[in-house]
């Protein structure tokens, strides 16, 4: 027999330390609980808690259950264990999830209640409402918020990073050797180890090489820029670097300026195609007619692509490639996006589609709207900023044939002119409208302000896209604004107007605009020179 001691150490990485008085990370599966949603309502996965070593294994249980429902995650956490972290991400990648920071308010049973029975009947285990206000995503949790498919902070959630800590923990370990003497020599028969012992922990705070080559391939492959790393590794452990939301942008972090009312919000359901994490439950007041409207949706939903229908409703926004109709233009004139109708929680998404649409070209947003859905409004202020484009306040008059009317343009673009004096910008209109880098609203529109609710938030966004605060406050009804007051809040950038971006003679400017586009004439090729 050979007893030996060996003291071995053993590295735990962890983005954080403080994390003793937040529980482990548990996951349940949310159905929205906003008034007016039944019987189709979105549902989430809330995520909130520490990141343990053991989460992703819960976490893989919960999707086990939802048998391929793609559900978005709404996390909450301080961080932990950087390994766990990096799963999470890979297991919400593996499974195209979108994600965001958020936290969820429940309605009745909560998860740590045992045998709740307060939402018996109503079609989910947990009801609640998700919002982004105070929520975090520190330290750890921006590896696993890197894996989804869609990610999105918001303003008034956070989400920070620094150094790594690794933790080595030692430990005295005996061994007992058997062995028996061969021809004079010693040979081992079996080794095992007879006890472990704690013997004590220490700590580190520079990364190694190793750990920051695994960290940098990930995020590499989820698309994420260098910046996350290198933020990371420059900040002291003992603090936390927040990250601003458009250096998220430039870094690829977040996919978008939206907030987690993008994938929670009550009115999504009502979109076409219906998102994926939407679910009908039938009650007996869906009975009739309400429960074949259900089920319509629910089959629309099931249609392949090709087979639905795309085109919004007449009321809702829509948006529709034009250019400029004066001949003094041809054959290089300019080109915007109308924009005209209602503001609904489908806007964003719709705008996305048209300026994906037209690729990388820069083209003006003309924007005319009685008004509409508060939150739509901000997401589509948000990114009609992060693309940096111009919005003028105007109506589009079609020269070819009006879009509303289902007629087809040629080559997919219509042709029109924009006239000022029958534009309207009313209500949720002006928060859109204040996305824009250039903001125009010429003399002769008719612009209206009011109180629309969502106050921090409003206030918010529109000191972030400076405008002065207090626009939608100078009164509870609706107020028609004349253009200096529209001048001394910031919502307009100057005095010019519509003209200034669609105007026939603007192709001819140095420098030629952006929305310039040259369409050669049918006898172009006739006329260019012979090729030998």
């Amino acid at each position: 027999m050979l007893f030996a001691a060996v003291v071995l150490a053993v590295p735990v990485a962890r983005a954080q330390e403080q994390s003793q008085d937040i529980p482990p990370m548990r996951f349940a599966v949310v159905r929205s609980n906003a008034p007016g949603c039944e019987p189709n309502c979105p549902e989430w996965i809330s995520a909130e808690g520490t990141i343990e070593a053991d989460t992703p294994s819960l976490f893989k249980r919960t999707l086990k259950a939802l048998k391929g429902r793609q559900l978005p995650v709404v996390v909450n956490s301080p961080g932990g264990n950087v390994d766990a972290a990096v799963t999470l991400g890979q297991m919400i990648r593996k499974n195209k999830l979108d994600i965001a920071v958020g936290t969820t308010v429940f309605y009745g049973c909560e998860p740590q209640m045992k045998n709740c029975q307060d939402n018996k009947g109503r079609g989910a285990d947990y009801l609640g409402m998700a919002e982004d206000n105070g929520a975090m995503c520190n330290s750890a949790c921006p590896l696993m918020f890197s894996g989804g498919i869609r990610r999105v902070v918001g303003d008034f959630a956070y989400l920070g990073v620094h150094q790594i800590t690794t933790t080595y923990q030692r430990e005295k370990l005996l061994y007992r050797t058997t062995y028996q003497i061969v021809n004079g020599r010693k040979k081992i028969i079996s080794t095992r180890i007879v006890s472990r012992k704690n013997a004590g922990s220490y700590k580190t705070y520079e990364m190694s090489k190793a750990v920051e080559k695994k960290l940098s391939a990930y995020l590499k492959g989820m698309g994420i820029g260098d910046g996350v790393l290198l933020t990371m590794r420059n900040t002291p452990a003992t603090e936390i670097h927040q990250l601003v939301l458009q250096n998220m942008l430039r870094m690829n972090l977040v996919t978008s300026l939206d907030t987690v009312e993008l994938f929670t919000a009550s009115t999504i359901c009502k979109a076409d195609p219906m998102p994926a994490n939407c679910r009908a439950i039938l009650t007996d007041k869906d009975k009739g007619t309400g429960s074949a409207n259900v089920a319509a949706a629910q089959a629309k939903s099931a249609l392949p692509s090709s087979a639905k229908t795309v085109a919004p409703k007449e009321a809702d926004m829509r948006f529709v490639l034009v250019r400029g109709g004066n001949p003094l233009c041809n054959p290089d004139c300019p080109e915007w996006i109308s924009a005209e109708g209602k503001i609904t929680a489908q806007t964003p998404e719709s705008l996305r589609q048209a300026l994906d649409a037209v690729a990388d070209r820069r083209l003006p947003i003309v924007i005319s709207s009685q008004g509409g859905d508060v939150e739509g409004a901000l997401a589509a202020g948000r990114l009609i900023r992060e693309r940096k484009l111009d919005v003028v306040v105007a109506h589009t008059d079609f020269v070819d044939c009006d879009p509303a009317a289902d007629c087809l343009a040629k080559d997919g673009v219509h042709t029109g002119l924009t006239i000022e004096s029958e534009g309207e910008c009313a209500s949720v209109c002006a928060i859109m409208v204040a996305g824009g880098v250039r903001r125009l609203i010429g003399p002769a529109v008719r612009l209206s302000v009011g109180s629309v609710g969502f106050e921090d938030k409003v206030e918010a966004y529109l000191k972030e896209m400076a405008v002065r605060p207090g626009l939608f406050a100078i009164s509870r009804d609706q107020r028609q604004l004349d253009r200096e007051t529209i001048l001394k809040f910031g919502l307009a950038t100057g005095r010019q107007s519509a003209d200034e971006l669609t105007g026939a003679t603007i192709c001819r400017s140095v420098p030629r605009p952006d929305n310039c586009r040259v369409i050669p004439s049918a006898n172009a090729e006739a006329d260019m020179p012979a090729k030998l």
